[in-house]
Order: structure tokens, then sequence, then C-alpha cells
């Protein structure tokens, strides 16, 4: 049972909140976009080619810098229970190198998603990389200490640049969960869009070759009639950050979004560029007596 002193000081914390605080107010670092601007127009302008798709995670159907910085997360973290370990000392050396080359990888999969952020998530994701860049260095001191003999000082750079990639995570978990960094925009459509065939209007008021915009609901969607007369019908806002897609472009049976230049394919809503990495949801269309319905697929 929980004793009136140790509720109360729940109950305290609860209510200053000082982490949730502290993460919440990295958004409102203006002072950094003087930083980010030309970083930003910088890290666009490298010319990754098809690479640059592949570090987003376009191909995997969500980032993919999560999944990489499982690589050096867990061999520091484990390099640091080593070093409680006897006679453990070359392994947790060698795990502390693995962890240094992928943070690599990591880093540029990080820079690729953040450069396609609005400021506020930009501004809390620099923190989250100077976290991670300070973290690195402590650990590449830590590699160099181990290798020249010294095992304290390896040892405690070491746990130095754990409680750094720790602090990095944190931002990132705040990033991801709280800023919606990655997430998929369009995800709780099912959820909007009753079951079933709805009226949308008459293909006579679709003009072709051009996006307009229709609702369903609440729901804004994009409609393509094309030259042959197939009526194309997307959900309206972009999966990556809810741009208009209305105000698209179409070129080659694709949807380019105006914001970040992502395109989906008309046809089934795949991914043909990002920096989305979800497919933007397609309805089933039919026509009857030249008014047109849709409906969610399998609805």
């Amino acid at each position: 049972m929980d004793t009136p002193l140790l509720t109360a000081t729940a109950a305290s914390v609860l209510e200053c909140r000082p982490v949730r605080r502290a993460l919440d107010g990295l958004g409102r670092l203006e002072a950094l976009d003087t930083v980010a601007g030309p970083l930003r127009d910088a890290i666009r302008a490298v010319p990754l080619g098809g690479a640059r798709d592949v570090l987003r995670g376009t191909w995997l159907g969500h980032p993919l810098h999560p999944a990489l910085v499982q690589v050096p997360i867990g061999s520091w973290t484990s390099a640091a229970v080593l070093d409680l370990v006897p006679g453990e000392r070359r392994a947790a050396t060698g795990l502390i190198a693995l962890g240094l080359l992928g943070a690599g990888p990591s880093a540029v999969a990080g820079w690729v998603d953040w450069a396609e952020q609005p400021p506020e998530q930009q501004r809390a994701g620099l923190v989250h990389a100077l976290c991670n860049t300070t973290a690195v260095a402590l650990y590449s001191a830590s590699l160099l200490a181990r290798l020249r003999g010294g095992r304290l000082r390896g040892r405690l750079l070491g746990w130095a640049g754990l409680s750094a990639a720790t602090v990095g995570g944190v931002i990132g978990g705040h990033l991801a969960y709280r800023l919606g960094v990655g997430v998929n925009r369009t995800e709780d459509l099912p959820l909007l869009v009753e079951d079933g065939w709805h009226w949308l209007g008459t293909t006579a008021d679709l003009p072709v070759g051009r996006p307009v915009r229709r609702e369903l609901g609440d729901v804004p969607l994009v409609v393509v009639r094309e030259p042959e007369g197939r009526v194309r019908v997307l959900a309206g806002r972009c999966s990556h950050l809810s741009g208009p897609l209305t105000e698209g472009t179409l070129h080659d049976g694709c949807l380019t979004c105006p914001w970040h230049g992502s395109t989906f394919r008309l046809s089934d809503g795949e991914v043909m560029s990002g920096p989305a990495t979800s497919p933007q949801p397609v309805f089933d269309t039919r026509t009857v007596d030249g008014r047109v319905q849709v409906r969610l697929p399998d609805a």
C-alpha cells in the first residue's frame, strides 16, 4: 500500500513533469534555426541519387534510422555491462569499435530524414544529433584509451558515452512519439471512413488530367480523372507530413506532393520516391449512371 509521503511525492513529480517540459522546450529553441537552415539546404543538395530513398527507408515502409541505431546502442550497452565483468576487456573493446562503425550509417540516415522535417522537429533533432555526436566522441576517446592500456579511463569514457547516447535516445523517442517524426499520417483513415460505398459526385464535374479535392465527411480526398475515363481516388493528405496532394503535380501516372516532393503511383498509392515511406491509401471506385462511388478496399 502506498504511503501518504510516497503518494504526495509521486503527485508532485507528475504535476511538475520537468523532463517533459524540457523536451517540449527543445522545439522552441529558435536560435537553432540559424544552424538548421544552412545545414538542411546542404543535406538536400548532396547528390545521393537513389541512395537517398534507401536511407529514408522507402523500400522498408518506415524510416530506416531507428533500425540502424540498434547496432551502436546495442554494442555500447553490452560493452558497459562487460566492463563490469572481469576478464572481458577485449570483448568490451571490440563492441565499442563495432558501435562506432554502426554509428556512421545510422547518422547518415537520420540526417536525411531530419532535412525534410518542420522547424520544431528540426530544432529538437539538432539537440538529438548533438547528444549522439557527443557519445561518438566519448566512445572514440574510450577506444583510444583502451588501445593504449588506459583501462579505467576507457571505462569511464565509455560510461559517459552511454549516458550521452541515452539522453539522445530519450530525445529520439520524443521526436517519434510526441512530435510524430516518421509516422504515417494516413494510418487512421479506416477509423474515419465508414464501411461501404459512398457517393462522391458526377464524372462530368471532374476535369480530365487534373487533381481535384473532394471530401468524404471530414476526410479530404484527391480525385484524378484519367484521359481514358478511369477515376483514381487517393487520400488527400500526404502520408509524410499531410501535404495537400490536390495541389500536387501529375506525371506518368504518378502524383507528386507539393510540400516535399513525395511521389505516389495513382493506381495503387505506392511510393515511387520519398521522403514518404508509407504508401498513400487508395480507394476503390465505380461509376453508376455517371456518378462516382468510392470505398476503402475490403470495407
